[in-house]
């Protein structure tokens, strides 16, 4: 009864196109992508800075009326607490980090971000919970009240260092995206018969590629190896060798067109028909495949400045 009447109340504020559209509104801003936290993508480093902010923070200003434990000075106490709260962060941000769907820095979403600030703020309040059993009297511990009391006072006092990383990185989420096209199909068609085969040793020099630079798209990683898509007569093949991307990088790196896009992509500018995205990192599209290659935030700058010279270069 009281469900339906709550429906009925909903649907007189909010009328059905309104909710469909806040709905929409919603989803959108949890899956837009978001930089991920520091914490997350280097979990040992991301720790550390956050044992040092959350011990000088309760240090110095004393929140919630925090205070020693039995006869410790209060800064033994809070160093105890933050020592093993951190270890606590620790573990969280490792599992995070290494699950796969939240594994990948530029598949990053206002959604996952969320979800990693309320991990780490719920074991940072358990974790505190447990610690307060080797530094606090055990015999008044064990009980709801102390339990919540406890909880809620570390979650309110690790919001602050859990926090920043993810105000810090605001500015990029909300950017507004950029959509560009590009045609560079129909430049230097009179220089391929004099292009030079482009030769690719795998690592144990047992496998050899040829292929001419106009006939390369991208190569992505995958492991221990290179998979190279290419087009030949008119067909994307694909061909995978044996090395790693950072040598088939410098075994490339002779072609000024060919760029190291992404930590696992090496693209062909020739064959960049747009770029969707902001400085959070592009989606690319390619001509002759239908994969959406990224190109890294760190490398969204390079990209510009050598289309920027590629085109130059066309119109010169």
């Amino acid at each position: 009864m009281v469900t339906n009447n709550y429906n009925i109340l909903l649907d007189v504020i909010l009328p059905e196109k309104t909710k469909m559209v806040l709905i929409k509104t919603i989803k959108v801003l949890l899956n837009r992508q978001f930089p991920q936290s520091f914490l997350i993508k280097r979990p040992l480093w991301g720790t550390i800075a956050f044992f040092i902010i959350l011990f000088l923070f309760v240090v110095v200003y004393q929140p919630l009326r925090i205070h020693g434990a039995r006869s410790f000075s209060l800064s033994f106490t809070m160093l105890f607490y933050c020592l093993l709260v951190s270890v606590g962060v620790f573990v969280v941000s490792s599992i995070i980090k290494r699950t796969n769907c939240f594994s990948k820095d530029d598949m990053w979403s206002v959604s996952k971000e969320l979800f990693s600030i309320i991990s780490v703020l719920a074991f940072i309040g358990i974790t505190a919970y447990f610690a307060g059993f080797l530094m606090e009297y055990q015999d008044s511990r064990w009980n709801h009240a102390t339990f919540f009391d406890s909880f809620s006072r570390s979650v309110l006092i690790g919001l602050i260092p859990v926090l920043i990383p993810s105000l810090l990185n605001i500015r990029y989420a909300f950017t507004p995206e950029i959509f560009r096209e590009y045609q560079f199909e129909s430049q230097n068609r009179h220089d391929e018969k004099t292009e030079k085969l482009i030769k690719i040793e795998s690592k144990a020099k047992k496998e050899e590629l040829s292929f001419l630079p106009d006939e390369f798209v991208y190569a992505e990683s995958e492991g221990n190896y290179v998979v190279f898509h290419l087009i030949k007569q008119d067909k994307l093949i694909e061909v995978i060798i044996r090395n790693s991307i950072n040598e088939i990088e410098h075994q490339l790196s002779v072609i000024p067109y060919f760029m190291r896009a992404h930590r696992a992509y090496i693209i062909n500018l020739k064959r960049v028909i747009s770029t969707k995205g902001n400085s959070l990192g592009y989606q690319l599209k390619l001509k002759g495949t239908n994969q959406i290659i990224p190109v890294s935030r760190a490398k969204t700058s390079i990209f510009d400045n050598l289309i920027k010279q590629f085109l130059l270069s066309i119109h010169n």
